[in-house]
């Protein structure tokens, strides 16, 4: 039997507004996996603090963690991350236009000449 698992958009929008819980996600991605403790040498906070934050992430499916004796082992979460991914790829035509835009403006420029070589100013 499988349990397909939808994810909330907006509570993984949410999650990742916080400054800290990014900072936690990145150093999730620098690593395959990280206890409690690891978590707050790296990143400087106390342990109720990534333990609350890492229980938001949890929640937006951006990290799962694994029971390793008296441990939990924290990774990412590729569903909220896939989540976040298609929500913000939805507005790929607004930058695409701008592209467009620029381009358009470069090729427009009427002191370029596509022949001559430019020269390159540091």
């Amino acid at each position: 039997m499988y349990v397909v698992c939808v994810v909330d958009t907006d509570l993984v929008l949410e999650a990742i507004s916080e400054p800290n819980r990014r900072h936690l996600l990145k150093l999730l991605h620098q690593r395959q996996e990280s206890t409690v403790s690891d978590l707050v040498d790296a990143s400087g906070l106390r342990q109720p603090q990534v333990s609350k934050h890492l229980k938001v992430l949890a929640s937006a499916a951006l990290v799962c963690a694994r029971a390793d004796g008296r441990y939990r082992r924290y990774r990412l979460d590729g569903r909220g991350l896939q989540a976040a991914h298609d929500w913000f790829g939805s507005f790929e035509d607004v930058w695409q236009a701008r592209f467009d835009a620029l381009d358009e403006l470069v090729s427009a420029d009427p002191d370029t000449d596509p022949d001559t070589p430019q020269e390159h100013i540091p």
